[in-house]
């Protein structure tokens, strides 16, 4: 089931407390980026965040957002803006910033 044009804004309206968020569409779902940083999508209606050691504290549930892919750790409560800034935050410390192909 791919993710509803409706919910996507939905998500993107709970993640309004960080600036610079893209959203790239990616097979009928969405790619999620902070700062350049891919930290997580949008998958069959959930919000997922990529699992790394500054993340760990949230005690997140596991889940595959699809068929063979590692697991990511879903953000439930998706009303609590403060509390997801913080995670996605924390989340990408651990993650590299993605290179512009103009960059060397």
């Amino acid at each position: 089931m791919a993710t509803t044009k409706d919910y996507r804004d939905f998500i993107l309206e709970q993640l309004n407390l960080l600036d610079n968020i893209k959203c790239r569409p990616m097979m009928g779902e969405y790619l999620l980026y902070y700062d350049d940083i891919l930290f997580g999508g949008i998958y069959d209606e959930r919000l997922l965040i990529k699992i790394v050691d500054s993340n760990k504290k949230y005690n997140l549930e596991e889940q595959i957002p699809y068929k063979n892919a590692k697991p990511m750790y879903i953000i439930d409560d998706i009303d609590n803006k403060e509390q997801i800034k913080n995670i996605i935050i924390d989340t990408c410390k651990s993650l590299p910033k993605k290179e512009k192909k103009n960059e060397k």
